[in-house]
């Protein structure tokens, strides 16, 4: 069965949680590959197009620049400490705004919540984060429904997960959705992540 290849954009910064964004980035990359399909093609950008220092000193060469970003379909922006620089910075704010009216769905892990909260998108919406960054979400989001046990939340075109290792949780419901509970699963065994009854985790 054919399907329709997606590209995925996520936004790395500064002081980015490692695994919020690369546990994302794996279930992307090799879902549905093992079939011959090509379901999602994944890629980085960040505020320029300088190395980015994630958490711990790992350092990543982003593949655009949000200034020459071309159309994706999905948007994800992860967490980290740098999430605290990145609510203050107005240019990357409009820009996420902007690109989430664009886009099908966006997405975020961790405290990158807070950006999206920020960028006015979490208006009424269900909202989660790391639990360490609830009460930080609420400022961000004030009229957001903030569901601080939640694993990931659904909105429809926005949707968000809990802290760290909840990202692969929301990229396979992800890929669950969009193309298939056999292949989220498939990618589940693959990957070698226990992702038990996914369907508890939603609220």
């Amino acid at each position: 069965m054919s399907i329709r290849t997606r590209k995925v954009h996520i936004l790395i910064f500064d002081d980015v949680d490692v695994l919020d964004f690369c546990g994302p980035f794996e279930v992307f990359s090799v879902a549905g590959r093992r079939h011959g399909n090509e379901p999602f093609q994944v890629c980085t950008l960040a505020p320029d197009l300088r190395p980015v220092t994630a958490r711990g000193g790992l350092s990543i060469n982003p593949s655009y620049s949000i200034a020459d970003a071309p159309d994706s379909d999905l948007l994800l922006v992860p967490g980290g400490p740098g999430t605290r620089d990145l609510i203050r910075d107005e240019i990357t704010l409009a820009w996420t705004k902007a690109k989430a009216k664009e886009t099908e769905l966006v997405l975020s892990v961790c405290s990158g919540a807070l950006v999206l909260g920020r960028a006015g998108l979490l208006n009424g919406l269900k909202a989660t984060t790391h639990c360490d960054a609830i009460d930080e979400l609420r400022s961000a989001a004030p009229t957001a429904d903030v569901k601080a046990t939640a694993r990931v939340v659904d909105n429809g075109n926005v949707v968000l997960s809990a802290g760290v290792s909840a990202g692969i949780d929301l990229a396979l419901y992800v890929v669950g959705r969009l193309i298939g509970s056999d292949i989220a699963k498939e990618t589940a065994r693959y990957i070698e992540y226990d992702w038990r009854d996914p369907v508890t985790r939603i609220d």
